[in-house]
């Protein structure tokens, strides 16, 4: 599905992916509906836009069910249809083992990365099954397929991404929803300090010497598994590699990983 003079809906369009993403799509001629719950985020992305009414903004919280309801018909009312869902807003979690994790920073970061995918999917899919065809696009990431310790939990919240949207592309193969899973690498943005983690270790892992990805190029990319209809799509060279050794070699890659990541750790 090509992306001129369509309208996606972009979660976390105030900062990092979805703010590029926003900017990208708009410069590609789309209409963009932006979500995010940071309104001045939110209005700094509709100012580096400039797009008058091509864009419109919509500060929601994702995890709360009834305001991605009403989110629906806000959108429509800005923009007549909706053609495109990319589901990109998440969080991390505090950089623990899981035994160390409150249940508060366990249920936030399920309810923003998997509940929010969910309400997003559920109340927009309705929408998208009208159009001649659309798209859906979840970003899951890296470690929803290889284990990152100190950021299990997160893990699975982004695992859980990846099985919905596999299963989401089989059950909609007969229609004209096109269905992408995206999984990003390290990525150059600001994701520690959105997801309110402050602890050592998750800045130092923030600083780590982790080949980086711009935000700019995963944009690019998402746009590209868009409009080629991709099933999987791998943002990064650390990603694509990680994805490859983990195939051939699950336990050895995970002991690779662990020593990698043991300094993070909190002692």
């Amino acid at each position: 599905m090509k992306i001129h003079e369509k309208v996606f809906v972009v979660t976390g369009s105030g900062s990092g992916i979805g703010r590029a993403l926003t900017l990208a799509l708009l410069q590609g001629g789309a209409k963009v509906a932006a979500v995010d719950i940071n309104e001045a985020n939110l209005k700094e992305t509709a100012q580096l836009a400039n797009a008058g009414t091509s864009l419109s903004i919509h500060v929601v919280d994702i995890s709360n069910r009834q305001q991605i309801e009403a989110l629906l018909p806000a959108v429509v009312q800005a923009h007549g249809v909706v053609d495109g869902l990319v589901n990109n807003a998440g969080i991390i979690q505090p950089f623990v083992p899981i035994q160390d994790l409150e249940y508060g920073a366990i249920e936030r970061v399920l309810n923003i990365n998997l509940y929010g995918t969910i309400y997003m999917v559920k109340t927009f899919l309705p929408e998208l099954l009208k159009r001649p065809e659309a798209h859906i696009v979840n970003v899951s990431s890296m470690g929803g397929f290889f284990p990152f310790p100190g950021q299990t939990l997160y893990g699975a919240s982004k695992a859980a991404v990846k099985l919905l949207t596999e299963g989401l592309y089989a059950e909609l193969l007969e229609t004209p929803v096109g269905v992408s899973v995206v999984f990003p690498g390290a990525i150059a943005t600001n994701i520690t300090q959105n997801s309110g983690v402050s602890n050592l270790g998750a800045e130092q892992a923030g600083d780590s010497k982790l080949p980086m990805t711009s935000a700019e190029t995963a944009a690019q990319t998402i746009i590209g598994a868009i409009e080629k209809n991709k099933f999987q799509t791998y943002i990064g060279k650390d990603a694509a590699m990680m994805n490859i050794l983990y195939k051939l070699n699950p336990r050895g890659a995970t002991h690779f990983i662990q020593k990698q990541m043991k300094s993070l750790l909190p002692k």
